[in-house]
């Protein structure tokens, strides 16, 4: 299953929860992959802090302040693999795409593969996965010289959030 909706849609966190809830259960947790020191790469940061501030019930990886990137996601993927042995895992991240997908917000029911649009072999991500289309995988340098707007980025992580918070309060 993949569901795609844009950021600007009238309720689109409403859409995203309806495709997510069956997914938001007691023993979920979000691994939220990224880093704070790259625009083009804050989403899940953003979304793992913006969760966190609203008192999110479920255990939520990956903020701001302790972010989950490449230099460390496989010491923290054993970490909570082993405080979470059996638990279900909703993985978000920041994803390049078509130039007419930018925007686009996708909930998808297999994992995220972080760094594979900058050519980076990293660890699978999650159980299903909302991913935020920021930028045109046409660019090869992509977070380097790339003019990604924050206010994108801040609004997608906003809804995302907003529909993890909506789903978790249906499933209660």
């Amino acid at each position: 299953m993949k569901h795609k909706i844009h950021y600007d849609d009238n309720d689109a966190h409403i859409e995203i929860s309806k495709r997510i809830k069956k997914y938001i259960k007691n023993d979920t947790i979000i691994i939220c992959v990224g880093t704070d020191k790259c625009i083009g790469d804050c989403l899940g940061p953003l979304v793992g802090s913006f969760l966190i501030e609203n008192n999110f019930q479920l255990p939520v990886f990956g903020t701001l302040e302790s972010p989950i990137h490449a230099l460390n996601i496989e010491e923290k993927l054993n970490y909570i693999n082993k405080l979470h042995p059996n638990s279900n895992i909703i993985a978000i991240d920041a994803c390049l795409g078509d130039e007419n997908s930018i925007g686009e917000i996708h909930t998808r029911d297999y994992p995220i593969h972080p760094g594979k649009g900058v050519g980076k072999s990293l660890p699978e991500v999650g159980h299903q996965s909302i991913i935020g289309i920021i930028d045109s995988s046409d660019n090869a340098i992509f977070f380097t010289n790339r003019s990604i707007r924050l206010y994108l980025v801040m609004k997608m992580a906003k809804i995302i959030s907003k529909a993890l918070i909506y789903s978790y309060n249906l499933n209660i």
